[in-house]
């Protein structure tokens, strides 16, 4: 298991003075990109027409095998996710979202063209709750009596979890298993700060809040490696206890496996049972005849997750009633303002929820949290719609993905009911601020010096609070207000989940907790995931029949566009504009991430740290399985 920050800053620069002739080059390169992609994407658009223009709708063939390939992180919610520049293939395809995922492998058990699933174990991108979530479709959909059959080249630790479901899973003679026990690693950067002579001016509340760590440490405070070792540990026996369950293979064998590395080649996984056979790719494809009866020289009928989708997009939602419940998606960090695509804009879902509890059809509320925080001020205007709701009678009920701690937890506090998966990450109540003082950089290493002239003595605390340190009473005046929101947040638990405070002081301080131990004290109600928090919210609003309603709505890239261009306008003209140049703004970025490779997310870590508006709720790190 690792740990990567999403606490970081980036600092723009002045480029150099370019020749003319550079310039020129360098303008007509971009020009000619922007043409390019603005042509490629025109063209995307018309072939768009061309389909949507098509009298065939499309229709799964009998005796076909439903392709699935996860390489790509599972958003929540269908194509809520941010827009990439520098990718067309990625951006014209429709990002499946993890509830339209489990609706579609529902439909598939019953679908009798579809024989069985073929899982492409290229890679994983998901996290291991929804991981979790999709394993249990897949059960279901074997205990059907059709197949699961999975293959890879290299299994990865997220990847094997979700492959030891299948029926039948095979691996490449010289591919490898990587199952040798989850690890947590943390970056910290206050060395690198010391020598550029940046010092950050830390202020936070509750012993745990360890995501300042990196910027005031360079190793981990006593308390940080209590609850890193705690739950890492618990989310490795949930990992084992799943694979157990699966694999038939008792849990402290698979304890001695990781344990003594003994999965060294792809013999060894077939030795100790972790798959079933080693095959090459064509041996798998014989296989899949023989399952379908397929001949030699025929081609199988094989049906891609995205092709599934556009078959039956319309037909996975079974509930035609008038009376609604309304799912909000909240996913990515949580910002001031509106926020982007695949983020939680405070403002933006006030305005979704204010909507929804206006609507006389809305019975009940689910919102699905999926983020580890970030602006209090936005979590707070987010808290308030939701208890707006339930003061007209709207029951609310919160369901936790992967992760849904700090501010996470904070629009999840005063629901009626919370559900979490048992390896969901939550708690991490907490505040910190965090403002970096430069002077260092600017005056020792750059020459840079700044003066000041001021009609109070705390008139610059905030204008020069990158250029100056504080004074015992500017940082006594931030660390109060950090006090006060602490105390806010805690008041929000408490009244939300009918503790004391005293209880909440003893669970909070920034502790991090995996689902099973936050039901233990009082965080969450019950373990389960969307199917449960909607059987529980429609419980709570006496529904039998009823419709899903999904929020915010999203489109996928070619529709936002093929929207804009069938326009009349000036203002859908514009639209169109700012969809290709913020396109185009992105590639520079994208090559920048292609580049760095793994060392991308350092670059980023950097860059976002600009992005923290004010006081912040957000988890310490994010957790990455691999």
């Amino acid at each position: 298991m690792k740990e990567k920050f999403n606490e970081s800053s980036g600092r723009g620069y002045a480029p150099p003075k370019r020749s003319r002739v550079k310039s020129f080059f360098g303008g007509l390169f971009t020009s000619c990109l922007g043409t390019i992609l603005g042509l490629a994407v025109l063209v995307g658009v018309g072939i768009m027409i061309v389909n949507a223009m098509s009298p065939v709708p499309p229709t799964t063939k009998p005796n076909s095998v439903l392709k699935l390939s996860l390489s790509q992180a599972i958003p929540e919610l269908t194509n809520n996710v941010s827009q990439q520049g520098g990718d067309l293939e990625s951006l014209f395809k429709e990002h499946i979202g993890l509830s339209d995922l489990c609706a579609l492998i529902d439909h598939a058990k019953n679908d009798d063209h579809i024989k069985g699933i073929y899982l492409d174990m290229s890679g994983v991108g998901s996290g291991l709750t929804t991981l979790k979530t999709v394993r249990k479709k897949l059960t279901e959909f074997k205990e059907s009596g059709k197949f699961i059959v999975a293959y890879g080249n290299y299994y990865s630790q997220r990847g094997y979890y979700l492959a030891s479901v299948a029926s039948e899973l095979y691996l490449h003679p010289l591919g490898a298993v990587d199952f040798l026990g989850f690890s947590a690693q943390i970056m910290y950067y206050k060395g690198l700060m010391d020598k550029m002579g940046v010092k950050f001016q830390i202020y936070y509340a509750g012993k745990f809040k360890s995501a300042t760590e990196p910027f005031r440490r360079t190793d981990m405070s006593d308390a940080n490696r209590k609850q890193v070792r705690a739950y890492v540990g618990g989310a490795y026996d949930l990992f084992l206890k799943d694979i157990s369950e699966s694999r038939d293979i008792p849990v402290a064998e698979l304890y001695k496996i990781a344990d003594n590395a003994l999965v060294r080649r792809a013999e060894d996984a077939e030795k100790y049972k972790l798959v079933d056979g080693v095959r090459y790719k064509d041996e798998i494809l014989d296989d899949l005849r023989d399952k379908l009866a397929t001949k030699e020289k025929e081609k199988i009928q094989v049906v891609s997750l995205k092709k599934y989708y556009e078959i039956n997009k319309v037909n996975i939602n079974k509930y035609k009633n008038a009376d609604k419940i309304a799912v909000v998606y909240a996913e990515g960090s949580i910002v001031d303002g509106q926020g982007d695509q695949g983020s939680i804009g405070g403002d933006k879902y006030a305005s979704i929820i204010r909507k929804i509890r206006k609507d006389d059809k809305v019975k009940a509320i689910v919102i699905r949290v999926n983020s580890g925080g970030g602006s209090a001020l936005a979590s707070d205007i987010i808290w308030r719609e939701i208890e707006k709701a339930k003061e007209q009678g709207i029951s609310v009920v919160a369901s936790m993905g992967d992760v849904a701690a700090s501010g996470g937890y904070y629009i999840s506090a005063n629901a009626d009911r919370i559900f979490a998966e048992d390896n969901t990450i939550t708690g991490s109540i907490g505040v910190f601020g965090m403002i970096p003082n430069t002077r260092g950089l600017m005056e020792g290493k750059l020459g840079l010096t700044m003066d000041t002239v001021k009609t109070g003595k705390f008139s610059s605390s905030m204008s020069g609070a990158g250029f100056y340190e504080f004074t015992e009473q500017e940082g006594q005046i931030i660390q109060e207000s950090i006090d006060e929101i602490y105390t806010v947040f805690k008041t929000r638990v408490s009244d939300g989940r009918k503790m004391s405070m005293a209880n909440v002081d003893s669970i909070a301080q920034g502790r991090v907790w995996l689902g099973t131990k936050a039901k233990e004290i009082g965080l969450v109600d019950e373990l389960g995931g969307l199917e449960e928090a909607l059987a529980s919210a429609a419980q709570f609003a006496n529904l039998t029949d009823y419709r899903v309603v999904s929020y915010p709505k999203t489109k996928s890239f070619q529709e936002s566009l093929m929207e804009s261009f069938g326009g009349d306008n000036e203002e859908d003209a514009t639209k169109a504009q700012a969809k290709l140049q913020a396109l185009i703004n992105k590639i520079p970025q994208n090559a920048l991430a292609k580049e760095l490779g793994d060392f991308y997310p350092i670059f980023e870590n950097f860059k976002k740290i600009n992005e923290y508006k004010g006081i912040q709720m957000r988890m310490p790190f994010e957790i990455v399985v691999e």
